[in-house]
Formats: structure tokens, sequence, C-alpha cells
């Protein structure tokens, strides 16, 4: 694979990914969205089938890596990919990421202008405190709408927080390592997709509740930007105490993965 194709797929992919992904939270979070509540299970089977779909999307260009996590752990295998391609594709992964979440504001631009100018979510003079303000008070300096971007702690305890994220990696990535590159190095198989997509599923599922479950970097970095930079009404804050978070977690327990991948499985 050419480095342009590996940029040029994982960016692709990760748009594709952060789009649906991004867009099953914006759906059950805006207020004015027709799925509006459709609920965790809604969350966690949307962001399964953004995977597979990305996954499908990028392969033949890049391996669909999508994660920054995931290239670690591939350059830390044993005759893994090359250490140089290594920033070609968290580059693409990093601006795939905020390609996608531009696109999930522009597919809900007016829900976004709905939801961010209704006093029950936002505040103002004579609103009710309501429970997203409950929650945006809770988690200080974190924005009504930024959960459709990045993730954020039920319970805000850093050590916890980055356990979360090290073990929902963990799992992912050692899944990826066992069954998900194939032999000739092009990518995921089409089997492979798929039980990679239910992973992400049951990671959701099982250990998304605690923080999230961003187990991407990328993932959880580049729509973070984004709601920073987006000209949303009374959006709030982005967070950036916290966003070091997801971007640690995931990194370590992809290291951990490949370890334990090189020495169990090699």
């Amino acid at each position: 694979m050419s480095s342009s194709d590996i940029f040029i797929g994982e960016t692709i992919g990760t748009a594709i990914l952060i789009l649906l992904g991004g867009g099953v939270c914006a759906a059950v979070t805006l207020k004015a969205s027709k799925a509006r509540n459709a609920g965790w299970l809604a969350i966690t089977f949307g962001w399964g089938f953004a995977v597979l779909t990305a996954v499908y999307t990028s392969a033949p260009l890049s391996g669909a890596h999508l994660n920054p996590a995931v290239t670690l752990a591939l350059a830390l295998k044993d005759n893994g990919i090359p250490w140089s391609q290594v920033p070609t594709y968290w580059g693409g992964q990093l601006l795939g990421a905020m390609i996608g979440a531009a696109l999930v504001w522009v597919a809900y631009y007016g829900q976004f202008h709905a939801h961010l100018t209704d006093k029950e979510i936002v505040g103002g003079p004579g609103a009710e405190t309501t429970k997203a303000k409950a929650v945006e008070a809770r988690e200080s300096g974190a924005g009504p709408v930024l959960g459709i971007f990045s993730t954020g702690p039920e319970i805000r305890n850093a050590v916890q927080n980055v356990a979360t994220e090290v073990i929902g990696t963990f799992v992912l990535v050692l899944a990826v390592l066992t069954q998900g590159l194939n032999d000739s190095g092009k990518g995921l198989g089409t089997l492979g997709a798929l039980i990679t997509a239910l992973v992400v599923v049951s990671i959701g599922l099982s250990l998304g509740g605690p923080t999230g479950y961003a187990i991407n970097p990328a993932r959880d970095l580049g729509p973070r930007i984004v709601h920073a930079l987006l000209p949303l009404p009374n959006k709030g804050g982005s967070d950036w105490s916290y966003a070091w978070v997801p971007v640690i977690g995931p990194l370590l327990g992809a290291a951990v993965a490949a370890g334990i991948y090189n020495v169990a499985f090699a």
C-alpha cells in the first residue's frame, strides 16, 4: 500500500465511521430528531454498523485500521506494519474523524439549532432546571451536545476512567490482532469485518457505561476539535480537561494487547 492509499483510505473510512457513529448519537440526543431517546441499544448497534460500513469501504485502500490504537498495536506486533507508516495512518484517521463530525453537524443542522436554543436544554430566564442542565453542571466544562461529538465519564475519576478505556480497547485490539487482518496484509476479510463490528457492539453494551467507550483516540479527539470550532449557539465547553483520557487510555490498552499477542499468539 502506498502512503497516498493509506492516507486516503483512512480519511474516508474514519469519516464514514464518525458520520454514522456520531450520527446515531445526534439522532438519539437532539430534541427535534425522530429517534430522540431511542436509548443505549440504538447507540451501541449504530456504532457497530458504523464500524462495519467504514471497514468495508476503506479496507481495499488502507486495511481499515480507522483507529490510532489499532495502528499502534499493528506496529508493535511481531512482523507488523512499518513504523514509518504510523504517522500516515494517524494523520488520515484524525482528519477523517474531523470531517465525519462536521458532516454530522451538516446533516443535523436544524436539529442542533433547535436543541441549543431551547430553554429547557440550555437554560435561561424562566427555564426550569432539567436533567440535561444537571448533567452539564456535573460535568464541568461539557456543553449540552458535546456527547454527540466526543465521550465523557459518568463518574469523573481519572484512574478509573483510564482503566475503563484501557480494558475496552484491549478487548477490541486483541480481537483485531487474532482474527482481523488477513495474511496478505490487504485488510480485513469479510468475516473479520463483521466480527470486529460485533466486538464493538459487545464492548459498548458491556463496558460502555462508565465512559462512553471511546476506544479510539481519533474518534474522540477529532470530533472534540470540531465541537470547539463549530459555530453552535450555546454549545458550552469542549471539556478539554478530560480529553487526554480517551487518547492515552486506548493507546495503553493497544500496547498491552500487542504485548500479550506477541507472547501468546505469535
